[in-house]
């Protein structure tokens, strides 16, 4: 079962979230904040990230930066409200990126995309 980390400051996309990925098959954990996401990412291993761009006072992207830097092997999806941080170069360090919305499964497609690349790089390393 793949491990999704889910990085966002809203309780409600969280729950949303969590609930329907849940009902894909995902094991999913959730984090508010950069710390909390950090804490949780050096206490287990996760298989893929979904991140928002702005969390409260801080911003997703300066998490981006750091799980590529720090943690390589995990794919990110950046999900954020706002469509033209798709054109932001940093947001091009992501694997994926998805417009918030109620309907999800733009999101699923990309969370599926990008853990079918994993997985073929997984293999072909072998």
């Amino acid at each position: 079962m793949n491990r999704i980390l889910v990085v966002d400051d809203e309780a409600n996309i969280r729950l949303l979230y969590a609930a329907e990925l849940a009902e894909e098959g995902y094991h999913v954990s959730s984090a508010a904040s950069i710390s909390e996401a950090m804490e949780k990412l050096a206490a287990s291993p996760f298989d893929l990230m979904v991140l928002d761009i702005k969390l409260k006072n801080e911003s997703g992207i300066d998490l981006l930066q750091r799980v590529v830097k720090e943690h390589h092997d995990i794919p990110v999806i950046l999900c954020s409200a706002f469509s033209y941080y798709k054109d932001d170069f940093s947001a091009w360090l992501a694997d994926g990126y998805v417009v918030k919305s109620g309907d999800l499964t733009e999101l699923k497609q990309e969370i599926a995309k990008a853990l079918a690349k994993k997985a073929l790089r997984a293999r072909s390393s072998i």
